[in-house]
């Protein structure tokens, strides 16, 4: 399971705002569960938050990942986000987030998940690949990064 196998322009969304982390989770709920018939926005964020109790899933250097496993499903639904103003996110660094990367994954998540996140994790860790996704035009720019780089 690679990041091109899942990501679609309709999922990637280019200067975003929001008001605070708990509007993002929000938002980032609706988009997820919109592209799924399993599971409902609700369950999404408790799935997010709850994950984010657990310890902030911002990475530092602006980056995040949340993410959640949602019960009674077998499929997984990811997107990316990049924000307008970046927010505080809690992240190990301090700083606040422009760019995340999202995923619900079934609650027995299995090893493909979890290469999933290893895979944004790395794509993540890249200045490079920072740089270019925050300076692409749009939402079609940010696919092709973002496909290419996670395989």
């Amino acid at each position: 399971m690679f990041i091109s196998d899942l990501l679609t322009l309709e999922k990637v969304h280019c200067d975003v705002h929001s008001s605070s982390k708990k509007r993002l989770l929000e938002l980032i709920s609706e988009e997820l569960a919109r592209n799924s018939e399993q599971f409902s926005q609700r369950e999404v964020f408790e799935s997010l938050c709850a994950r984010e109790r657990l310890g902030s899933t911002g990475l530092g250097k602006g980056v995040a990942i949340p993410h959640g496993r949602v019960k009674g499903t077998d499929s997984v639904e990811v997107s990316f986000f990049r924000l307008k103003k970046p927010l505080p996110f809690d992240a190990t660094d301090g700083e606040p987030v422009d760019l995340l990367f999202a995923l619900a994954v079934p609650e027995s998540c299995g090893e493909d998940h979890l290469r999933l996140l290893a895979q944004v994790a790395e794509l993540f860790s890249d200045p490079e690949i920072l740089v270019e996704l925050r300076t692409a035009e749009d939402a079609a720019g940010l696919l092709k990064l973002l496909s290419s780089a996670g395989h």
